[in-house]
């Protein structure tokens, strides 16, 4: 295995363990847990995925550099990269801030009408999953 697909692999199976943990089993349970109420589940959530998507941000370049400079011998990889990293730029610079919009209006007692970011988020989070998978399966079948 090259240098390169060994970085895209690592990077890749981190990122998706951390966005499969994060996003599909500790956002969700949090708000069940005995007396988080709707703004400190608000709160946490914020925190944690304001940390999550700094990390993602980090796996996502790294990965984009290896791509760049590794050998691939195809374009699955690289289209596989480039959908996970372009369904992270979309979350952060289209879905986020809508989401950060309603968490401000929530946490200043202001409960209007709910929003539909969160199933935008989460589509696209299922979209990096699945590019995610396919990138680093892809990775490791090509080095056997």
């Amino acid at each position: 295995m090259s240098t390169a697909a060994a970085v895209v692999t690592a990077l890749t199976f981190l990122w998706l363990g951390m966005v499969v943990a994060i996003s599909f089993v500790e956002a969700p349970l949090k708000f069940r847990a005995p007396g988080v109420t709707v703004p400190i589940g608000l709160g946490i959530g914020r925190l944690v995925f304001r940390a999550l998507n700094a990390a993602e941000i980090v796996w996502a370049a790294g990965i984009l550099v290896a791509v760049v400079l590794g050998e691939w011998g195809g374009l699955a990889k690289p289209i596989a990269a480039g959908v996970a990293i372009a369904a992270l730029v979309v979350q952060l610079a289209a879905v986020r801030p809508a989401l950060t919009r309603r968490s401000d209006a929530v946490l200043a007692g202001h409960e209007g009408p709910r929003s539909h970011a969160h199933f935008v988020y989460v589509g696209f989070e299922v979209v990096k999953v699945i590019a995610l998978i396919w990138l680093g399966t892809a990775v490791l079948i090509a080095a056997t």
